[in-house]
């Protein structure tokens, strides 16, 4: 498997050191064939090439087979025009990684803020209320007079049919069992249009239960009975906010994984940003990078029938469990004494190898 690996800013180069030590020990206890190719992007490709996107980097992706993303620093950035692109937006629209694909669980003996919970969400990610994505040229987001700022939201019936298509056949893997968050009673055509989509496509899933859930009473019901949600199906804007509200109460956004996966290629990100303010100090948590590691193993492993990778995702999964059911091995925002590199030993110890 040939692997792109882009650090990001900030905290960035710290996780994906300790990511890299996990993916190597998992590489030789199941044998993985990882070959990485490193590149800069973000503030240190900004310094290098002028831009944070270096223009070869969508091509460059497409040649890989899978991406490990860094965090993104962007409010540190020049304008567009200066070289300042959002590189999360421009993999994610570029490359067609619609699916932002976002677990959140308790784990036992670990703190929580909430009940416990096992679910994942899935949010549509290539256009939505986001004005660097929403329009074939310039932005969705425009000032007609110095005091009138206007924003415009895009959602298209074939991006919702397939992040529902997706939320469907995950669910029949889990608890068979996808809510549809929405806000319709206000947003009647935009969000009206989602809810007939998946409405569509969940007739092709009569196995499933479907059940369409207002974003607001969503937001109290996953403090109050997060229990009950499996599978939540949702725009861009509401999956980014609830995500964060989800691993938030299951532990932490340092301990969330998340996906960015297309057809033909994915993105391990990291859920959380750059942190700038503790970077360079070892002290960044990097779970939510090496669980999103072992998401990608198992998204390539699932689509090339390929069992050693699917068996590798699972391991590191248990290892990252087993380093955080330990308060000797945390890191210190979970009460722990370690830091980021001595984190990522403890996971690849884990591994057995």
């Amino acid at each position: 498997m040939k692997l792109l690996v882009l650090q990001g800013d900030g905290i960035g180069p710290e996780i994906m050191a300790a990511t890299l030590d996990v993916l190597t020990a998992a590489d030789r206890a199941h044998g993985l064939g990882l070959i990485q190719t490193h590149r800069n992007i973000g503030l240190a490709a900004l310094a290098e090439c002028g831009s944070t996107l270096p223009p070869d980097m969508l091509d460059t992706a497409r040649a890989h087979d899978g991406v490990l993303l860094g965090p993104m620093s962007n409010l540190e950035y020049p304008p567009k025009e200066q070289g300042g692109v959002n590189f999360s937006a421009a993999f994610r629209v570029g490359l067609d990684l619609y699916a932002n694909i976002r677990p959140a669980r308790t784990r036992p003996g670990l703190p929580h803020r909430g009940g416990e919970m096992d679910l994942v969400i899935m949010r549509e990610a290539t256009e939505g209320m986001y004005p660097d994505r929403n329009m074939v040229a310039g932005s969705g987001e425009f000032m007609p007079t110095p005091d009138v700022a206007l924003s415009l939201r895009k959602v298209t019936r074939g991006a919702i049919e397939r992040i529902a298509r997706d939320s469907f056949d995950l669910a029949r893997t889990r608890r068979g069992r996808v809510t549809a968050v929405h806000k319709a009673n206000a947003f009647r055509l935009t969000d009206g249009l989602f809810l007939e989509a998946v409405r569509d496509i969940a007739r092709e899933y009569p196995d499933v239960t479907l059940e369409e859930v207002l974003v607001d009473a969503m937001a109290a019901y996953l403090v109050r009975d997060p229990s009950r949600y499996d599978v939540i199906c949702t725009t861009n804007s509401y999956g980014d906010i609830l995500s964060d509200l989800a691993s938030e109460l299951s532990g932490g956004l340092g301990l969330a994984g998340s996906l960015n996966a297309g057809k033909d290629l994915a993105a391990a990100q990291a859920q959380h940003g750059s942190a700038p303010d503790i970077a360079g100090q070892d002290r960044a948590n990097p779970t939510s990078m090496i669980l999103s590691a072992a998401m990608l193993l198992r998204w390539h492993g699932m689509r090339h029938d390929a069992a050693p990778f699917v068996a590798a995702a699972g391991a590191i999964e248990a290892a990252v469990d087993a380093a955080l059911a330990d308060a000797a091995t945390r890191t210190g925002d979970l009460g722990g004494p370690v830091g980021t590199e001595a984190f990522g030993r403890a996971v690849a110890a884990q591994l057995g190898v």
